[in-house]
């Protein structure tokens, strides 16, 4: 190597070096960024004016106060029972009343026939007391007029007897007339042939 040689190399470190030390220049922003900065600090701007300042003479939001919720009503004690007589069905209500009393949502007063009557009131004449204080209503239906008298009869008797829950009612009831309280299990006998009836035949004479 010559010492032209080493004289270019030594240059070239030089100028390295001076380069080195120079400072750096700070890169400059480009002209959009610039713009969007400052686009969105008049946005910000304008939002905060257009937000309301809170007045301090402005009173707190209070509140309604929660309705204390009222005690459930008490429910009047309802029994409901049925009776049967032959083909006839009865359904008797009782609750708490003044002494109302219905058959087929019409009163029993309306019912004309005095016997009927009699059958329907005996076990209300046996517990006077309870039957003022009490509203009955029965529906009845099938059956005769005297099957449906008896089934109404032992309606009232059993639902005045759930409605009370008293063991001596239903004795009194049982003492007076067993099938007051207990249903007549007994049926018509049904029709045999070679006859108009159960039991009757055609007589036949021989004179």
């Amino acid at each position: 190597m010559t010492e032209k040689d080493d004289k270019k190399i030594e240059d070239k470190k030089t100028e390295v070096e001076k380069e080195d030390k120079k400072p750096k220049t700070e890169k400059k922003e480009s002209p959009k960024k610039v713009k969007d900065d400052t686009k969105n600090e008049q946005k910000k701007e304008v939002k905060k004016a257009k937000k309301p300042k809170k007045e301090a003479s402005e009173k707190p939001k209070t509140t309604s106060p929660k309705k204390k919720r009222s005690a459930p009503k008490s429910k009047k004690k309802v029994a409901m029972q049925r009776g049967k007589r032959k083909k006839a069905i009865a359904r008797a209500v009782v609750k708490e009343g003044k002494g109302n009393f219905r058959i087929n949502k019409s009163n029993i007063e309306t019912i004309t026939n005095t016997y009927l009557k009699e059958i329907m009131y005996e076990p209300l004449k046996i517990v006077p007391d309870i039957a003022s204080k009490v509203d009955i209503s029965v529906s009845v239906k099938g059956g005769g007029p005297v099957g449906q008298a008896q089934a109404v009869r032992s309606s009232v008797a059993r639902a005045i007897y759930e409605y009370t829950g008293d063991e001596s009612i239903k004795n009194m009831f049982i003492e007076r007339d067993r099938f007051m309280f207990v249903e007549d299990s007994r049926r018509i006998e049904p029709k045999k042939c070679m006859g108009p009836k159960a039991r009757a035949r055609k007589q036949k004479s021989y004179r």
